[in-house]
This record gives C-alpha cells, sequence and structure tokens, in this order.
C-alpha cells in the first residue's frame, strides 16, 4: 500500500449541494459555485415553499445527508483568506466546519493554492485545523501531520500556537516533512524527517483517539501535490480508512 493507493481507493460518492430558497447576494452564490468549480461536486439552487432560507444542503441519490446555513460556510470559508490561519487570528477552539463540508468526506478533490486559485485551497486548510482541534478537545490519542517542510511549524505564526498547544496536552504528536526545524528539548513533539516523496510532496493530518473512545473520533486528511502547488485530496471519518492509514505512516515514514 502507498500513499497513492488510500487517494485511489476514496469512494468518490455522488454528492451535491443544493442552495436552498437564497436570499444572499449573488456574489456569495458566485464565491460557492467558485469554490467547488472543477470538482466533482455540483451546486445547484432550489426555490420551495415554506423551506428556511438560505441553507445548503448536501444531497446523494436524493437524500439530504447535512444541512447548514449559507452563513456558516461564509463564515468559516467563503469570507476568509488563509492569512486567518497562517497569523493565528482564529483561535483553536473557533475553528468550525459546517456539516455541510463534513458531509463531503470521500470525495477527492483537485485544488490549487495561490495566485492560480484565492480560495481552492483553503478547503484543505480548514480540514487540517479542524482535525487538530478534534486532537486538542480528545486530550488523548495520536496526531500525524505532514508539513513538507518541518520549518513551517516555526514560520507560521498560527501553526506555532497550534502545535504549542497540541504540545502542552497528552496528544502524542508526530510530525512529518523536510529537515528545518526541531522542537525544544523539552517538548514532547516527535519529529520524522527525510527527503523521500512521501515527506516532500504529501499532505497529511491523522487522528486516531484511543480504543475507548467513540468510532466516529477517527478523521483522516491525505492530499498529494500532483505538480507546483496542485493538490488532490480528500478527508475521511471511516474508522478502517484513518487506523490503516496511520499504520501506513506509522511503518513507512
Amino acid at each position: 500500500m502507498t500513499l497513492r493507493e488510500f487517494l485511489d481507493a476514496a469512494e468518490d460518492p455522488d454528492r451535491s449541494l443544493v442552495v436552498l430558497n437564497r436570499t444572499a447576494p449573488n456574489p456569495v452564490q458566485n464565491m460557492l459555485e467558485g469554490l467547488f468549480g472543477g470538482q466533482s461536486i455540483d451546486v445547484d439552487e432550489i426555490e420551495l415553499p415554506d423551506a428556511e432560507a438560505d441553507q445548503v444542503l448536501v444531497v446523494e441519490d436524493d437524500q439530504v445527508l447535512a444541512s447548514s446555513p449559507l452563513s456558516d460556510l461564509q463564515d468559516a470559508i467563503l469570507f476568509i483568506n488563509s492569512d486567518l490561519f497562517i497569523t493565528g487570528t482564529r483561535d483553536l477552539e473557533e475553528i468550525e466546519l459546517p456539516e455541510a463540508l463534513e458531509q463531503l468526506d470521500e470525495i477527492p478533490f483537485y485544488l490549487r493554492g495561490y495566485p492560480e486559485s484565492h480560495s481552492e485551497k483553503l478547503l484543505l486548510i480548514l480540514i487540517s485545523r479542524y482535525i487538530e482541534r478534534r486532537a486538542w478537545e480528545e486530550g488523548e490519542g495520536t496526531l500525524r501531520t505532514s508539513f513538507q517542510n518541518l520549518s513551517r511549524i516555526e514560520d507560521e505564526v498560527g501553526t506555532h500556537q497550534v502545535y504549542g498547544r497540541l504540545d502542552e496536552s497528552p496528544v502524542d504528536v508526530h510530525v512529518y516533512g523536510m529537515p528545518g526545524w526541531r522542537p525544544d528539548p523539552d517538548s514532547s513533539i516527535t519529529i520524522h524527517a527525510g527527503y523521500s516523496r512521501d515527506f516532500r510532496e504529501s499532505w497529511f493530518v491523522v487522528y486516531t483517539p484511543p480504543e475507548d473512545r467513540d468510532a466516529d473520533s477517527h478523521v483522516a486528511l491525505l492530499a498529494l501535490e500532483e505538480a507546483p502547488n496542485e493538490w488532490v485530496g480528500f478527508w475521511t471519518f471511516r474508522q478502517s480508512v484513518v487506523e490503516d492509514l496511520n499504520r501506513y505512516i506509522e511503518k513507512h515514514l
């Protein structure tokens, strides 16, 4: 098994987003459609009498899997930029993942970073912070995160703050990437440094809780860099996939 095989094995369910009874201005709808442009997810609009306005539904096989207010997506991803995470302006406990985004799990995404796109990569950044918050809130278990270059932990103020807080918790934190940073001598963070493709081109955040926790506490993001600043990735809450990915990383990196 390789990291690529985990990505290739993603289920890729046929889901779409439906904006219900929109009253928000057209630019908001355009931003939502732009975020998912080029993906396998359609973004549609419908009007239904007596239904709540400005709701975003996740639909699969004519079944509604989740619903979130459009305003939640605005606050979480549409009206922000990556500086909010990089500079630490938004604290870890303030990270929220709307249910409509949570239910897009298992779907492979193709995402570009700046300058090709101002917003696409934000999806992976938001999911990463969400997983880090999950680990921090659970307070135990194992978190494995890749940075391509470990120096990012120190260079990005927000990332440095997050991993400082995780370091103070009982979570077993492992970080991966090319050499460039070492934790303080009294830190409990374990570094794994190397120059192979998995270190240079992977982006993963994998949280496995203690065995006595609920299965739905498991969560993982995996993305691979297809070209400079172009990523293909997915996230999952399936315990079996998260545990398999955790074992692969533990054994091979």
